[in-house]
């Protein structure tokens, strides 16, 4: 930060990385041969719908982008109790780089057009043989990850949650500030 920004008290935003999303298959490996997670084959990703043309141009392009491949993923869009929009993708298990390729294109199309203020993050779903769940949660604003795992109806697995941010740190940017790991209770694929 420069003097002039520390005298105005204000600060330059956090650029986000996008292409830490490509990081995602390797930490997959990771989490399967250290604590037996796999990935669940979804991913979605949370913006804020705008109102007009623009916009509905612009999630009708990014949902046709996705569909159009060749071994194309089952594409939904739902709204939540917030009003936020998820735009999920289902796909392969096997495939996460798929489904990551998908994720980085819904965020750049939305992003390119100018909707990149609405954007709020992108999630992929883990889980185990013993059923629990967790969904990485990479925050577009911050450029970071965090784990969401919850545990029932408004109870969180804080344990899973820090195991998991300590076994990816190497690999993955993980959000530093523990209050923005927002709860992201009903989101589609935990």
């Amino acid at each position: 930060m420069g003097l002039w920004e520390a005298m105005r008290a204000r600060t330059t935003p956090k650029r986000n990385h996008l292409d830490a999303l490509f990081l995602v298959p390797s930490a997959a490996i990771t989490l399967q041969t250290a604590l037996g997670f796999e990935p669940t084959g979804s991913g979605s990703v949370c913006y804020r719908s705008a109102t007009g043309a623009a916009f509905a141009q612009t999630q009708s392009d990014v949902l046709a982008l996705i569909r159009d491949d060749a071994d194309a993923p089952e594409v939904t869009v739902t709204t939540d109790d917030f009003g936020f929009t998820w735009l999920v993708v289902a796909g392969d298990p096997a495939d996460t780089s798929a489904l990551c390729t998908d994720l980085h294109a819904v965020n750049t199309t939305l992003e390119l057009n100018g909707f990149d203020s609405g954007l709020l993050c992108s999630m992929v779903p883990f889980a185990n043989a013993s059923g629990q769940r967790f969904g990485l949660t990479y925050l577009y604003k911050q450029g970071t990850f965090y784990p969401f795992a919850p545990a029932g109806p408004q109870s969180r697995d804080n344990l899973l949650e820090l195991s998991v941010r300590d076994l990816l740190a190497p690999e993955l940017p993980m959000e530093p500030d523990l209050q923005r790991w927002l709860a992201i209770w009903k989101a589609p694929g935990l």
